[in-house]
């Protein structure tokens, strides 16, 4: 960020939680039982990977359309992780502590997404 001005998507807060989120599920997964490395850490890590993904390629789009559409995308792999994140607990694969940690870092960046797409709403709605 240079003068206080976003220039990439890296300079986005969302994108930054998103991404510890990522960083974290890796690091998490990397433990998890050899036959889930192509389904449960697979899909995982995929979810994670897609919710900073979509935010990049939203910043990257020109029209606000556009980018609430990549948004809304990146909402919906947040949400499909959230159900991951409780599969693996359910199942075994993550202690409380790896949990907590886990949904504690979800929430915050949900939040953080539900404000962005909100604040990308109403330039939409000042461009119709």
């Amino acid at each position: 960020m240079k003068d206080g001005k976003i220039q990439s998507f890296t300079d986005l807060k969302v994108w930054q939680e998103g991404h510890i989120l990522v960083v974290m599920v890796y690091k998490i997964t990397k433990y998890f039982p050899k036959e889930e490395t192509y389904s449960l850490t697979d899909q995982m890590r995929r979810s994670a990977s897609s919710i900073t993904a979509n935010i990049a390629e939203g910043f990257g789009r020109h029209s606000y359309k556009e980018k609430l559409q990549f948004y809304y995308l990146a909402q919906g792999s947040l949400t499909e992780l959230k159900n991951f994140i409780l599969i693996s607990k359910d199942v075994g694969y993550l202690d409380t502590e790896d949990f907590n940690s886990l949904v504690d870092q979800a929430n915050l960046t949900h939040q953080i997404l539900q404000g962005f797409i909100k604040s990308t709403k109403t330039f939409v709605n000042h461009k119709s």
